[in-house]
């Protein structure tokens, strides 16, 4: 009998071949899911550093308020106990009677469900995606801070215009999750002029 030396003209994939393949797909699934994680929590946090601009802009619309209103005179428009803002980090509170956030009246937000009294609050839409409805769920703001600091502007000489100040508005938070704090400012100019 004759025996045929040729190759057979079937190949396949060796048990080496094999393994690299896996290990290259394994490494490309982790990544990929380490990069899904990242983009949810980045949303989270987007959803918190939207929350943290929008206080700013609120607290410095109320130093505004306070001047258009003339509820106040320009010279009470400062850290207390000068004026009617409050000086250092506070918790972010409902206006008292004057209606303007950051003030020395601001008080503890009344229990509004699925809010519970205390700092501001607000509402989300719950399972369902509708706002409005019995599902709805509340997000407290009680890890977040707010700081009114308003100085004086010195005129070229160096001596203080007395019809201009300048606002900082900083809310500061920790997102979920991570121990460390991010902050959101803003800076603006008040006159005694409006």
């Amino acid at each position: 009998m004759m025996r045929s030396n040729t190759k057979s003209a079937q190949g396949g994939f060796t048990i080496i071949e094999t393994m690299i393949a896996i290990a290259v797909l394994g490494i490309a699934i982790v990544t990929l899911i380490a990069a899904f994680a990242t983009a949810v929590a980045r949303t989270q946090t987007a959803e918190e550093n939207l929350i943290a601009r929008q206080e700013t802009l609120q607290a410095l619309e109320s130093v505004y308020t306070a001047r258009n209103t003339a509820q106040v005179s320009f010279s009470q428009i400062a850290n207390f106990p000068a004026g009617i803002f409050n000086s250092g980090p506070t918790q972010l509170l409902c206006p008292g009677p004057d209606g303007l956030y950051g003030t020395t009246d601001d008080v503890s937000c009344p229990a509004n469900p699925p809010c519970a009294a205390g700092p501001e609050c607000i509402v989300l839409p719950g399972p369902d995606g509708v706002l409005g409805t019995p599902d709805d769920q509340g997000m407290s703001l009680g890890n977040f801070t707010r700081t009114i600091t308003i100085s004086s502007v010195l005129n070229a000489g160096g001596t203080v215009d007395n019809t201009l100040k300048q606002v900082n508005v900083t809310v500061t938070y920790t997102p979920a999750g991570l121990s460390t704090p991010r902050a959101y400012s803003v800076d603006a100019l008040i006159s005694a002029y409006y």
